[in-house]
Formats: structure tokens, C-alpha cells, sequence
């Protein structure tokens, strides 16, 4: 199940985040926040 987030960040971070999603490596921001969280909680175990 899906739950609506929102969420602030930098403008910069946008921009990047767009860029990888026009180049096709991400479906959505959605998509790549998961990524990000996913890969962060990873690396925290």
C-alpha cells in the first residue's frame, strides 16, 4: 500500500531528481525518493 508524503527540499535537489527522471532512470519523484530511502535505511543496518 501507497501512502501520500510530502516533503520539502532544496530546489537544487529537485532539479537533479528531474534530470534523472527525463534520462529515464527513474519513473517519478515518487520513484526516486523511494530509491533514495530505500538505499539510505541499506546502509543504516
Amino acid at each position: 500500500m501507497k501512502i501520500k508524503l510530502s516533503i520539502s527540499v532544496n530546489e537544487d535537489i529537485l532539479d537533479d531528481v528531474k534530470k534523472n527522471i527525463d534520462s529515464g532512470m527513474f519513473r517519478s519523484t515518487s520513484h526516486a525518493v523511494e530509491f533514495a530511502v530505500k538505499k539510505f535505511l541499506e546502509g543504516v543496518e
